[in-house]
């Protein structure tokens, strides 16, 4: 990552860093090609966005901040056959909640389908463009590969009468599907194969989710993209390195059709995760055969599940940042991200306890009856939280893996004759438990000591374990799931065969799970630290006020290291 950022000098002498794509946009304010800045963000509504694209959104609208620009949200929806208003509706939903702000700037690239068909004929007017009709099969055969130049169509030198009357009928529907396409006439031996007269529109009977039956023909991306960019005035048009060898053909459409400070396209380096899976058809797959329960599946990392999961949009800012911009394509491997959330969440959240996997603690020289009521921190990272109350009593939820009846060296918490600190409460003393017919504990049983109360000051003796519980009679019952990836890491993500390497142990549900009262009000998104547990967050999609569900966000220890300075 040592080359994503140059360092420059101010002034003043002070180090400010600037990623390549600012460098550039400083020269052209420098040497006054632009007098502002205008980036945008232009998604096809054809799936849900993943994380990929988070970096996208915050890098276009992180340049527009800094600049003291504007920033737009388009959608590039010049293909019917994929596009659904659903796709749209998730889409705002991501960029609003990551907090890329477009104002009133919400744009469709249908809505300048007019002004795309102007530019057209204006093209075949400067004999730059031509109807061919040539087969869909044909054209790739003419058009050579990357060491035998093309072959130029027999219908490239039609005159522009003719391509003008036979564009207004393919615009009157009088051709059917793929009989007629234009095409800009180019270079069929130019050493990019994208300037090999590509094809700028084509016959396609679709009702369109903007524009319905108005149009039988449609722009292709690589026409309508460039003057989707100009009417909207973007200055930097900001795409991935795919796009790389589509700039010829950008520059080409922009300067042939005549616009005035045309936009300039920069590339970037995508933002790749280790063992994901982000492909939409593949997703597709995977909502339609049920293994995942929709797009926003806690297990994948579109910014609806991740969302869902409990990450917040800080979180991934800090991940994005941390990635940096480049201009070479690399991996980051997902504990980045987890890392990233668990910093984000650490100082904010309360610290709650819950019990995931239940055995029942009696203290059985407490008074029956007796409840009190404990102050506990809410963080103790973080005073600033402060305190909260926690019913106490004889009857108590721990977990079962605190409690062996014979333990292994080393093992701190509770077995017989050991005495552990209750979180936050008193220092018990295990003093067997009971089982059922099949050998299975079903309940611990222990002694307290009432001067050992947390906070009294007590020193009489030290304890090695801290157990945290859950008082029985005011317990919540809750579900709480716990999610691994989805891809099964030691694999890979994808079989020869190009299927995917699923993990059978992505999803852990746990439905008699015990929470304290304090969380009994919880909403969706709300999240938490669960003491010694992990982060958690209220599921948004299946919790309910009579029935909560918590999904794990991250655990509690990372195997994620910061790269060192040096």
């Amino acid at each position: 990552m040592a080359d994503r950022d140059t360092v420059m000098e101010t002034e003043e002498k002070e180090v400010v860093s600037r990623n390549f794509i600012e460098q550039e946009i400083d020269k052209d304010l420098a040497e006054g090609v632009y007098n502002h800045v205008q980036t945008r963000f232009p998604p096809e509504p054809n799936g849900y966005l993943h994380i990929g694209h988070a970096k996208s959104i915050l890098l276009n609208y992180g340049l527009a901040q800094k600049y003291g620009g504007k920033f737009n949200l388009r959608f590039d929806d010049t293909n019917p056959t994929k596009e659904k208003t659903e796709f749209v509706e998730s889409i705002m939903d991501d960029v609003k909640w990551l907090g890329a702000d477009f104002e009133d700037r919400l744009f469709f690239a249908s809505n300048y389908f007019d002004q795309m068909y102007r530019c057209a004929v204006f093209l075949i007017k400067k004999g730059k463009a031509f109807v061919c009709d040539l087969t869909a099969d044909q054209i790739r055969e003419y058009r050579g590969d990357f060491t035998t130049p093309g072959k130029e169509s027999p219908y490239r030198n039609r005159s522009v009468e003719e391509n003008l009357a036979l564009f207004e009928e393919m615009k009157e529907g009088k051709y059917r599907d793929g009989e007629k396409v234009l095409r800009a006439k180019i270079d069929m031996a130019s050493p990019n194969i994208n300037m090999r007269d590509p094809v700028i529109y084509r016959v396609a009977r679709m009702s369109h989710h903007n524009t319905g039956d108005k149009w039988c023909i449609y722009p292709m991306y690589d026409f309508a993209h460039p003057i989707e960019d100009a009417i909207e005035h973007i200055t930097h048009s900001i795409c991935t390195l795919e796009f790389e060898d589509h700039r010829p053909l950008y520059d080409w459409v922009v300067k042939e059709c005549e616009f005035e400070n045309p936009p300039r396209q920069i590339e970037f380096a995508k933002l790749y995760l280790t063992n994901v899976i982000t492909g939409k058809r593949y997703i597709k797959k995977l909502v339609e055969d049920k293994i995942v329960d929709g797009w926003d599946d806690p297990r994948l990392v579109s910014i609806a599940a991740l969302r869902r999961r409990g990450y917040t949009p800080e979180a991934i800012k800090m991940f994005v940042e941390m990635v940096g911009v480049s201009k070479a394509n690399s991996s980051v491997d997902y504990a980045m991200l987890e890392y990233c959330i668990r910093e984000d969440l650490k100082l904010k959240k309360p610290r709650m306890m819950a019990i995931l996997n239940p055995v029942k603690l009696v203290i059985d020289n407490y008074p029956e009856g007796q409840a009190e009521m404990l102050e506990v921190p809410n963080n103790l990272e973080n005073p600033e939280l402060g305190d909260r109350k926690v019913p106490f009593g004889r009857e108590l939820y721990i977990e079962r893996e605190d409690f062996m009846e014979e333990p292994p060296k080393k093992y701190f918490r509770m077995f017989p004759g050991n005495e552990v600190r209750l979180m936050g409460a008193y220092f018990v003393k295990c003093t067997g438990c009971e089982k059922d017919a099949d050998g299975n504990i079903t309940v611990v049983h222990g002694t307290y000591d009432p001067e050992t109360k947390s906070g009294s000051g007590f020193e009489g003796r030290k304890v090695k374990g801290t157990i945290h519980w859950v008082a029985v009679p005011t317990a919540k019952k809750v579900e709480c799931r716990l999610y691994e990836n989805i891809v099964d890491e030691e694999k890979g993500v994808y079989n020869e065969d190009g299927s995917l390497n699923l993990n059978p142990n992505s999803l852990t549900v746990l439905k008699d799970c015990y929470v304290e009262e304090n969380l009994a009000d919880a909403k969706a998104y709300d999240s938490f630290q669960f003491v010694r547990q992990g982060f958690f967050c209220v599921d948004a999609k299946d919790s309910t006020p009579e029935h909560l569900v918590f999904n794990r966000i991250v655990s509690l220890k990372s195997s994620f290291k910061l790269p060192s300075n040096n």
